[in-house]
Order: C-alpha cells, then structure tokens, then sequence
C-alpha cells in the first residue's frame, strides 16, 4: 500500500499490504476480489445501496465508451498531469470517481508524462467503483464517503473533483499548503440543446465553486472546455439520457419528444477550474 489511508472508524493511520490493511487499533479490511478497499462504514450511508446503481453505472460506461467526452477527458488529464509534474511523487485523488473513465485517462497521461506518482479513485457508489477496477489494477481504489474520505492529513498534492459535490473541510484537512483542487463542473450551455427538449423553462445554476469553497482556496484560473458533438441515431441519445440526472426528471411528453428523434446535435461546455489551497 503506497497512499497514505486512515482507518474510517478511529482515524489511524491504515499499514499492510496490497490484500488487508490495519490499524493500531486494530480495525483490519480486507481487499475486495475485484481489488479495491472498501472503506465505507454503515453509519456512513444515507441509504442502503449509496450512489449511482448498477444501470446508472453500465448507462453511463456504454455512452462514454462512444467517444463523444473523448476529447474532454484528454483535455482534463493532461491538465492533471501538468500540475503534477511540478511535484516529487505527487499523491494525486480522484474524488467522485465514479467508473473511473476520466481517472483512467489521468493514468494514462501521467504515465506518458514520466512522471513519478500515486493516483487514487474514490467514490461512495460500490457498483462504481467495481467497474473501475476492470480498467486498472494499478489505481488504488476506494469505496468510501467524500465527507469523510480515509485520507492522512496534508497528504494530497492534488485532487480532482469531477461533476461531484465539493467538501471543502475535507480537501483542507487532506491537500497539503499550496496544493491544488482540479475541479470540472457544467457550463451554462452543457447539453443546452437536450435540455431545451425536456425542460419548458431551462434554468442556469449560476454555480461558482469559489463561493462554496471559501477563504481556504485561491482560485487560479477557470478554462472553458467547449465543443459540438453529434448523436447519430436514437440509441446513443437514450444512452446519454440514462447517463444525465436528466434521466430521472423527464416527464412523459419530454420523452416522446426524444423518442422521435433520429439524431440530436448537442454542445459540450464544461469549466476547468483550478483553486491552491492557501
């Protein structure tokens, strides 16, 4: 075990090897047969199954399998791995990993970087993160929860938060003085054009995440990922709106108007946002 874990119930420091892990209290989990460690305690879950399930997962693996967030993914990773070029042996977390599409990719280009690193996935949802042991073996991937996540103190030198929900207390307490937050949310215009389909009234959030963040990080810059991408037929767009919380909240007419269509024109627009932590 090469990245520095706590234990989730008594907050130790975890030690053992690639199969079972304790603390000295001796609080002990044991790799799951896929590979990853399952670090998320019961009082921890808000519902008995948490996070995306088993055919939100595999919606979400078979669209991007497409290609159409292809060149998002590439753009983010290789943002990534800039960033830790500019530190010795960076620990680097991926929080909200979900399947590990775009953490995957960061593998890939910090391997093609050189640089020397330890990359880790987290997400809350267990069917996620058992999909994203299939892609790499050689990513430390955890089941836990991002308000709690097992973590040492001051030990990232990089975090990247991915379309997930931002914890502020828990990126100061894990990312070292001066490290950085890569954080990756959707534009005013992502999916405009399905989202005009379904919605009578499409409403912008106005997010910023510096607001939510607070005195504790230094925004640094913000980079608009922005493209258009086309759905050739009916399949990939039921694909995509399996994928999107979209998905949940279309009412009928909205899906027979989807259903009708043989292709859709869409627009990517997604905010790279980079914060220090002060």
């Amino acid at each position: 075990m090469n990245f520095d874990l706590n234990c989730p119930v008594c907050l130790q420091s975890l030690s053992g090897d690639s199969k079972h892990l304790e603390c000295p209290d001796r609080h002990s989990f044991d790799a799951a047969r896929q590979g990853y460690w399952n670090l998320l305690l019961a009082n921890q879950k808000r519902s008995k199954d948490p996070g995306d399930n088993a055919e939100m997962v595999q919606a979400r693996r078979n669209f991007l399998a497409l290609g159409h967030y292809q060149q998002l993914a590439d753009t983010i990773a290789t943002r990534l791995a800039e960033r830790a070029a500019e530190h010795q042996s960076p620990r680097i977390l991926d929080m909200g990993c979900g399947e590990g599409y775009y953490t995957c990719r960061m593998e890939q280009q910090l391997q093609q970087s050189g640089v020397d690193y330890q990359l880790a996935g987290l997400d809350i949802s267990k069917h996620a993160v058992k999909a994203a042991c299939s892609q790499s073996k050689g990513i430390t991937w955890m089941v836990a929860s991002g308000a709690r996540m097992p973590v040492a103190d001051y030990s990232l030198e990089l975090i990247s938060v991915l379309f997930s929900r931002l914890m502020p207390d828990e990126f100061s307490r894990t990312l070292k003085p001066g490290a950085e937050l890569l954080i990756a949310y959707p534009g005013e215009d992502h999916l405009i054009e399905l989202r005009e389909l379904i919605y009578d009234e499409v409403r912008h959030s106005g997010f910023d995440p510096a607001t939510v963040l607070g005195e504790a990080f230094e925004h640094i810059s913000t980079e608009a990922i922005r493209y258009r991408f086309s759905l050739p037929d009916q399949t990939q767009i039921s694909q995509l709106l399996a994928m999107t919380p979209h998905g949940w909240r279309i009412n009928q007419s909205a899906r027979e108007r989807l259903a009708a269509l043989s292709q859709l024109e869409l627009t990517l627009d997604v905010c790279l946002a980079r914060f220090r932590r002060i």
